[in-house]
């Protein structure tokens, strides 16, 4: 782990991710650090949250495209993104999808 990271990094950008996508009132929110897979690969940093997956199920995304899905997942976490945030892998659904 990196000395100049905190220990509890992952947690709170987590905890920032989490809040972030809240404003689409998810029924469903599941949050997945990948980044120990990416070790030794492009964007990876010991101790921070580099590559995350996001399944999301949320009324907001009724008759969205998938596109559109991800851009708003990605406009809400455009500050984790800015923080250093380098994979986001997402699955968004609409209640019943």
């Amino acid at each position: 782990m990196n000395a100049n990271i905190p220990d509890d990094a992952v947690a709170q950008a987590l905890s920032r991710v989490r809040a972030a996508l809240a404003e689409l009132s998810p029924t469903v929110l599941e949050l997945e650090d990948e980044s120990h897979r990416h070790e030794g690969h492009g964007g990876y940093r010991a101790g921070e949250l580099t590559h995350l997956r996001v399944r999301i199920v949320a009324e907001a995304f009724r008759g969205q495209s998938r596109i559109a899905r991800h851009r708003v997942v990605n406009g809400l976490l455009a500050g984790e993104i800015a923080r250093g945030l380098h994979a986001l892998a997402i699955e968004a659904k609409a209640p019943g999808e």
